[in-house]
């Protein structure tokens, strides 16, 4: 007889199976097998919250058929993934099987490869019954909250809408974002910026106004710029300080899995969902030619930074070997983990840090090489040395003889670098949300030069709103915040932009209407679901239940007792009242009564309804025209939405014909036949017409920097 492991993927069954030989029998549950049926609460709240689980329904095959392999095995195993979730799967597996809790039958692989494999196997725990009980509680406050909750805003803005107990907090988050940018005021201000020679060189190099005689002074209108240009006019200028110095930049710690989701967003422009769903396929194996069946990196949902010795002496092999000893750092490197982290797993690095990126890219699929490409050269450059800068800063004083005879100069600075060792910058360099004036290369400066000037120019400038989370950014505020866990992040921004509380416009995240009238109405009758802080604290007390320290139960008592009198007392205050929506009406006309019809959301997305209602009940599809025509017909090219809301694109004589694609319609027309050009991904144009086949790079259009 052979030993029976269930893992919760397919994939990683396939690749724990070629570590463990025919003396184990791997196979998947798929994921969770039992959860709280949807249809209902499923959460007695008179009996201390007892959960009333089943078995998902689809589900009920497979289980009997896990079922019986336990039965004609020596041992049932459970590998699922090594944290609350992988813990609860393993729970509930072990209800249905029937095992027996108190045994050893719990492994956790923080790596799929055959040592930690092997290693695993051949140290079993019992399932740990703090971690299943925080994910209970986890799973029964969601569902408190977003089964109490969605109801009573369904009936009070529209049918179908759902809140949730940390989705209704990221929203918060955006809606206040927005409400920041509309109430900014700018305020006008002005530089004074200059092209400066100096005697060593002909290439001009850059300058900014800092002040006069006074001390530093910022400009804030046009006459005061201009006073500041006339005392210039025929201006000597002499460097009268330059201070030289060395910066020493440190790199990045190894991932997490949010700063793994942020560099994503930023350099791959991967959301969350699609970063993790990538990241879980490192994880669990890959077919690598000429090495096998390999899991390339550790375990992908972690908050911790702490990596193994074994691994920091592969990785410094590596580098020594690949780049120089002088590549090291004179001490191995330490990273701080946060106090609030879980730390239960390493930083996620690469598993052989001898699989480069370019060994194994015929190995991955497109996307599976950047991420892997990141989370190597991240991991590698953590453990690198350091770049060492020269730094150069030089005061220029400027003034015409009338000023000099006064004492009277204006100031001007300039700063610039140069790389004295490049350290771990020949890896790796971590990415921004914000755009950074990059300093430039200083010509040799020194102190007493006459420096002359080539230009000088007053520009206006106004002071910006705060910008708009990107998906980057709202992650971070969500980090920083306490509010989730990594784990969480990608459900979380997917379900708030699935459901339109947020729009995405091009990479920024816009609250829509929606969005704000759910976040004002929780606002006003439920303020603690929607308080950062209060749902920061509950997931410092979800924590503790993980570490023993707090009973489940009175947790949730302690929550649920204080939330549904805040319900009873909301439904009471908004007796017969309802919240109306902003309806975009439009020019089409209704076919029945000749109103303009107007925009209303449904449960599958937006539609055309007649404003009439109830007398007129009509409704049609919402069409939305682009520019472009059908390469088949001529017809015209609609947008439509599929049930999941995303976006594609076919001929609006349908069923006439049957065009349609996934490639976004552009303005452009076709050099070669005249018809409409089509988007692909990677920023190919391309022409849709059979008969054609033209194709280009799609031109980048330079962004204005904003001032």
């Amino acid at each position: 007889m052979s030993k029976l492991v269930i893992v919760e993927s397919p994939s990683k069954a396939k690749s724990i199976q070629k570590y463990l030989g025919k003396d184990y029998t791997v196979v998947s549950s798929k994921g969770h097998v039992r959860d709280l049926p949807a249809a209902k609460l499923s959460v007695d709240v008179k009996n201390d919250f007892a959960p009333k689980y089943a078995v998902i329904k689809g589900k009920e095959k497979l289980v009997k058929e896990l079922k019986e392999l336990a039965d004609k095995s020596e041992a049932v195993i459970l590998a699922a993934d090594p944290d609350r979730e992988g813990e609860a799967i393993s729970w509930h597996l072990a209800t249905l099987l029937g095992l027996d809790l108190n045994e050893n039958n719990r492994v956790k692989f923080n790596e799929i490869n055959k040592n930690s494999v092997i290693n695993g196997i051949e140290k079993p725990e019992k399932i740990d019954l703090d971690l299943v009980n925080a994910q209970q509680a986890r799973r029964i406050l969601d569902r408190l909250v977003g089964y109490t909750l969605s109801p009573f805003i369904s009936q009070k803005i529209r049918r179908g809408l759902s809140a949730g107990r940390v989705q209704s907090v990221a929203v918060r988050l955006v809606v206040d974002r927005e409400n920041e940018i509309r109430a900014f005021v700018p305020e006008e201000y002005w530089t004074l910026d200059a092209k400066m020679l100096a005697p060593s060189s002909k290439k001009a190099f850059k300058a900014q106004f800092l002040g006069d005689e006074t001390g530093k002074v910022k400009i804030t209108n046009k006459e005061q710029s201009d006073m500041y240009l006339a005392r210039l006019e025929d201006a000597d200028f002499i460097a009268v300080s330059v201070k030289k110095g060395v910066r020493n930049r440190q790199p990045a710690p190894p991932f997490t899995t949010s700063t793994m989701q942020q560099e994503a967003s930023r350099k791959l422009n991967f959301q969350a969902r699609r970063t993790m769903k990538v990241a879980q396929e490192l994880y669990e194996g890959i077919e690598v030619e000429g090495v096998g069946s390999v899991g390339l990196i550790t375990y992908m949902r972690t908050d911790s930074l702490r990596i193994s010795e074994e691994a920091r002496a592969a990785g410094n092999d590596y580098i020594r070997n690949t780049f120089g000893a002088n590549y090291l750092p004179e001490k191995p490197r330490y990273y701080k983990t946060k106090a609030n982290a879980q730390d239960g797993h390493e930083a996620i690095r690469p598993t052989m840090m001898d699989l480069t990126p370019e060994r194994v890219k015929q190995s991955l699929s497109a996307e599976q090489y950047k991420l892997y490409s990141l989370i190597w050269k991240r991991f590698m450059a953590s453990l690198m040395a350091n770049c060492v800068q020269d730094t150069v800063k030089a005061e220029i004083q400027g003034a015409n003889a009338s000023d000099k005879a006064k004492g009277k100069y204006v100031t001007f600075s300039a700063s610039g670098y140069s790389v004295r060792f490049d350290g771990y910058t020949c890896l790796y360099e971590s990415g921004t949300d914000e755009d950074e004036e990059a300093e430039g290369k200083l010509p040799k400066i020194s102190e007493g030069d006459e420096i002359k000037i080539k230009e000088l120019v007053g520009n206006q400038h106004f002071t910006q709103p705060p910008a708009r989370y990107t998906e980057a950014s709202l992650i971070k505020a969500l980090e920083e915040t306490g509010v989730g866990r990594p784990s969480t992040y990608a459900t979380i921004i997917s379900t708030i932009t699935q459901r339109e509380y947020v729009v995405r416009e091009q990479k920024q995240l816009k609250s829509t209407e929606l969005g704000e009238a759910i976040t004002d109405l929780l606002k006003a009758k439920f303020p603690k679901i929607v308080n950062v802080k209060f749902t920061a604290g509950m997931e410092t007390q979800l924590d503790t239940v993980e570490s023993g320290e707090t009973d489940y139960i009175k947790m949730l008592h302690e929550f649920y007792d204080d939330f549904i009198a805040t319900v009873d007392k909301a439904k009471a205050d908004m007796q017969g009242q309802k919240i109306k929506l902003k309806e975009d009406e439009t020019d089409i006309k209704c076919d029945k009564c000749g109103r303009n019809m107007v925009i209303k959301t449904g449960r599958f997305g937006k539609f055309l309804a007649c404003p009439g209602y109830p007398e007129c009940k009509n409704t049609k599809p919402l069409v939305v025209e682009t520019k472009a025509t059908c390469p088949v017909c001529g017809g015209k090219i609609i947008e439509k939405k599929t049930k999941k809301g995303y976006a594609f694109y076919g001929c609006g004589n349908y069923p006439d014909c049957n065009f349609m694609t996934w490639d976004k319609p552009t303005d452009d027309l076709c050099p070669q036949c005249g018809k409409s050009l089509f988007k692909r991904k990677g920023g190919i144009v391309a022409c849709l017409n059979e008969d054609c086949g033209f194709e280009k790079k799609a031109e980048r259009k330079r962004k204005a920097k904003e001032e």
